[in-house]
C-alpha cells in the first residue's frame, strides 16, 4: 500500500497515489469488467439489438403482405379487391372478433355489417368495424395500415359518387390540409435515442463506481487507510489522487461507449424509416467536452456517498441509491413537454442532456451553451470537492469500527 520506506514521496504524493491506484485496481477483475466491459459494452449493444428487432418487425408489417381476418367478406366484394390492392390478405372470419385481438390471435379484425350492400346502392353511409387492442404496442403499424386503406377507398367512392351527380370532387373537401414537417432525417433520429444522454451517464457512473468504493470504504474496511493518512501528506491530495484515479476509468469506460455506439449504430435501419442517425468523431467529441466536469462531479459524490459507510458491502447499497439521480433529467425530457431555457445549461446532468439531445438532432451546441454547461457542472464539483476534503481530514474516516 506505500511505498518501500513506508511513506509517500511528498513531491509527487498525488501522482503516486494516482498511479498506485490505477495499478492495483488494473488487476483487479471486478473493476475490470464494470469500467470496461459491463457498462460501456452493455448497454450500446443491447439498446441496438433491440432497436433493430422492433424497427424490422415494424418494416415488415408496413412493407409485406398483411393477413387480416374478415367477417362479412362476401358483402363488399369491391371493397375486399381494394384492401387486397393494397397487401392486405383477407383470412376466414373469426366468431369472436374482441377475443381475438385481445388474446393477440390477431392484429387487427375487419367486420363489415350484412346491410352493407344495400346501404352501398341506396347511396347512404356505410360502416365497418375495425377490432384492435391499442395495448398491444406491435399491433399499431397493422391498424394504421389497414385504416389508411378503407380511408383512401371512401375518399375514392365519395369522389366517384359526386362525379356521378355532375359534381366536382372538390366540393366535398373545400379545405386542404398541407403539412409542412421541419424536422430533418438526424432531427427525427431523436425518436429513437431519448435515452442516450443517460447511457452515457451510467457508463460514467458504472466506470469509476467500484473503484470509488474500493478506494474509500473498502479500504477503510481492510484497515489500510490510516496508514496511508499517516505519512506526512496533505490529506486533499490523496483525496485528488484517488479521483484522478476513478476520473480516468469513467473516461476510458465513456470512450469505448462512445466507440461502441459509433460502430454498432451503422447497423440500425435507420434510413428506412426516413432518419439520418449521426454518432460520428464530430458527435463523440463533444460528448466527451460536455461530459468531463461531469466525470469528476460523479466521481467526488462517490467518494462521498462511500465516505459515510464503514464497509464495501454497506457503500455499494448507498451508491446504488446514487444511481437513479442520474435517470431524472432523462426521464423528465421524455415525459415532459420541456423548452430549454439557457440557464438550464448550468444545471448538472440537466445540462448534458439538453446538449446531447442537440447533437443528436444535428442542431450542435453553441458557445453560450457549453460555456453555461461546463461553468455550472464544474463549480458543482469543486463544492462537492471541498466537502469530501472536510470528510478526509476527519480522523474517523480511518476507523472501520
Amino acid at each position: 500500500m506505500n511505498t518501500p520506506s513506508g511513506k509517500l514521496p511528498q513531491r509527487s504524493a498525488l501522482v503516486t497515489v494516482f498511479l498506485k491506484e490505477i495499478r492495483e485496481n488494473l488487476r483487479d477483475r471486478r473493476t475490470l469488467i464494470s469500467a470496461f466491459l459491463t457498462g460501456p459494452l452493455l448497454g450500446p449493444i443491447l439498446l441496438v439489438m433491440l432497436l433493430n428487432i422492433a424497427l424490422n418487425r415494424e418494416l415488415d408489417k408496413a412493407e409485406q403482405p398483411l393477413s387480416v381476418p374478415v367477417i362479412g367478406a362476401g358483402y363488399a366484394p369491391n371493397l375486399l379487391d381494394a384492401l387486397r390492392a393494397g397487401g392486405v390478405v383477407p383470412r376466414p372470419a373469426v366468431a369472436d372478433p374482441a377475443q381475438a385481438v385481445r388474446k393477440q390471435d390477431a392484429d387487427v379484425v375487419l367486420r363489415i355489417a350484412p346491410d352493407y350492400g344495400k346501404a352501398w346502392r341506396q347511396g347512404e353511409p356505410v360502416q365497418v368495424e375495425l377490432f384492435y387492442d391499442s395495448s398491444q404496442r406491435e399491433a399499431g403499424t397493422a391498424v394504421e395500415r389497414v385504416a389508411r386503406l378503407l380511408e383512401g377507398y371512401s375518399r375514392e367512392q365519395g369522389a366517384m359518387r359526386l362525379v356521378a351527380r355532375g359534381l366536382s370532387p372538390a366540393t366535398a373537401w373545400p379545405l386542404h390540409v398541407a403539412r409542412r414537417d421541419q424536422a430533418t432525417p438526424q432531427a427525427r433520429a431523436v425518436l429513437l435515442f431519448a435515452m442516450l444522454p443517460y447511457f452515457f451517464v451510467i457508463t460514467i457512473f458504472m466506470g469509476g463506481m467500484y473503484l470509488a468504493i474500493d478506494l474509500t470504504a473498502g479500504e477503510r474496511e481492510r484497515q489500510s487507510l490510516e496508514p496511508l493518512f499517516a505519512n506526512p501528506v496533505p490529506r486533499w491530495k490523496i483525496l485528488c489522487g484517488k479521483l484522478a484515479a476513478i476520473c480516468a476509468f469513467s473516461i476510458m469506460s465513456l470512450l469505448i461507449t462512445l466507440l461502441a455506439f459509433a460502430v454498432v449504430g451503422r447497423f440500425i435501419p435507420a434510413a428506412k424509416i426516413g432518419m439520418e442517425l449521426d454518432l460520428g468523431l464530430h458527435f463523440a467529441a463533444h460528448v466527451v467536452l460536455l461530459m468531463l466536469p461531469l466525470v469528476l462531479l460523479l466521481a467526488v459524490l462517490q467518494s462521498m456517498v462511500a465516505a459515510f459507510a464503514k464497509s464495501y458491502r454497506e457503500a455499494q447499497t448507498y451508491i446504488s441509491l446514487l444511481m437513479l439521480v442520474p435517470l431524472i433529467p432523462s426521464a423528465a425530457l421524455s415525459f415532459l413537454p420541456i423548452k430549454a431555457q439557457p440557464w438550464m445549461y448550468a444545471v448538472p446532468l440537466l445540462g448534458q442532456n439538453l446538449g446531447i439531445m442537440q447533437l443528436l438532432r444535428g442542431d450542435g451546441v453553441s458557445g453560450v451553451q457549453l460555456g453555461w454547461c461546463l461553468a455550472g457542472s464544474t463549480l458543482a464539483a469543486l463544492l462537492a470537492v471541498l466537502v469530501t476534503v472536510q470528510l478526509y481530514r476527519s480522523e474517523k474516516l480511518a476507523i472501520s469500527s
